[in-house]
């Protein structure tokens, strides 16, 4: 039974996604199609920056999602732009996949296959089919799907490799960004890997994605997970063997309810038991990372308060109350969200300011919306508490 106090919790994250969230992005959509590529901390406006796939898959999902969840009509419409706009301009139709970056024109930019940026665009285009139903959709998260499968599934030795060119040739340099290791296999690409498959799963359950999807489960829950540590490796060689010793509070938060959504989704009772045992242990060491004022740092070696782990916090404490018998994490949740909503959210322009450094003082240095900077986290985390305290 849900108590008045986290339907309020609910009901206030709503209105948050509909009247400052939502009204950001529609600010940011460009009238010649898809949506600019950057806006700066100042509110500057960058319009001839190049258009990141996973920025605009992001937004996709998002769009998709709020609508599905809503019903409303406009969150509809502009799904509907967004999914034409992301299918003629970001998916490869020469060589497959998705181009990693295009230009503001709509033309390809950087032309390498990441397949991170691959598995945001099945998430969103499954996403979008939960919405609409369109055959064409799911047609296309399918044969995204099977080039992840084909081109970056190493049967051999386990897990998916992280970059390939344009013409599924080796790659020197497979980092996702500049911060990262320049491994072979990371924790990061395979986390969303699982999320993208286990939401076509839902729509396209089929054996060939049902045993894809188990089978990268089970390689976080005895794997990827550091059952010494209980908190999940990053970089890993080409036998999966780690490369480092660090430590990403976010992301283990983040993956402890992701993998519990997939093995719910998968359905089989043994692989559910089992991750149910690891994601709660997972997620009792990522608060490790959680502060008295319910704001988490990022990483052990970046202490700042980035906007994403703060969202992947909410979410995470609310799994822990529903799914781990821990109901005191309810409460917890509602703190990291009124700190959120105190030192993250930005109550003059919309959207969330990128984080609060270590000293407290606001970021002014990263966008507001950009590469990396998207709807996806918080308005996720807004329409799965929805979903959760429903």
């Amino acid at each position: 039974m849900i108590d008045n106090r986290l339907i309020d919790f609910r009901d206030e994250l709503l209105a948050h996604l509909r009247e400052n969230i939502l009204p950001y992005w529609e600010r940011m959509e460009d009238p010649e199609g898809g949506y600019y590529g950057r806006r700066d901390a100042d509110e500057q406006l960058h319009p001839e920056s190049e258009r990141g796939t996973i920025l605009n898959a992001r937004i996709l999902w998002t769009l998709a999602s709020a609508a599905r969840v809503t019903g409303e009509s406009r969150y509809r419409e502009a799904a509907d732009r967004q999914y034409r706009y992301f299918v003629n301009h970001f998916i490869d139709r020469e060589q497959g996949g998705c181009y990693w970056s295009v230009n503001a024109d709509g033309t390809p930019s950087d032309t390498r296959k990441q397949f991170y940026a691959i598995a945001f665009a099945i998430y969103a285009l499954s996403e979008y089919y939960r919405l609409t139903a369109d055959k064409v959709a799911l047609e296309e998260a399918i044969a995204l799907f099977r080039v992840i499968e084909l081109h970056s599934r190493d049967r051999e030795k386990g897990g998916y490799i992280e970059a390939m060119t344009r013409d599924w040739q080796p790659i020197a340099d497979m980092r996702l960004s500049e911060k990262d290791l320049n491994s072979s296999k990371t924790m990061n690409t395979h986390l969303h890997i699982l999320e993208g498959y286990t939401n076509l799963l839902r729509v396209w359950p089929d054996a060939e994605i049902r045993e894809a999807t188990a089978s990268l489960l089970q390689l976080f829950n005895e794997v990827i997970v550091d059952h010494a540590t209980w908190h999940m490796g990053l970089f890993f060689d080409d036998n999966l063997a780690r490369v480092e010793e660090g430590i990403s509070y976010g992301h283990d938060i983040e993956a402890s309810w992701l993998m519990l959504e997939s093995a719910e989704v998968i359905g089989d009772e043994e692989l559910m038991a089992r991750t149910l045992e690891v994601t709660g242990r997972l997620a009792l060491a990522a608060l490790e990372g959680r502060c008295d004022d319910g704001s988490m740092v990022y990483e052990d070696h970046d202490t700042d308060l980035h906007w994403w782990v703060q969202a992947e916090n909410v979410i995470g404490q609310l799994y822990l109350g529903r799914y781990h018998g821990k109901p005191e994490y309810y409460g917890k949740a509602i703190e990291t969200w009124r700190y959120i909503d105190r030192e993250i959210v930005d109550h003059e322009h919309g959207e969330w300011h990128w984080s609060r450094h270590a000293d407290g003082t606001l970021n002014r240095r990263d966008d507001k919306a950009g590469f990396w900077k998207c709807p996806y986290h918080n308005s996720r985390m807004c329409l799965e508490a929805y979903r959760l305290l429903t």
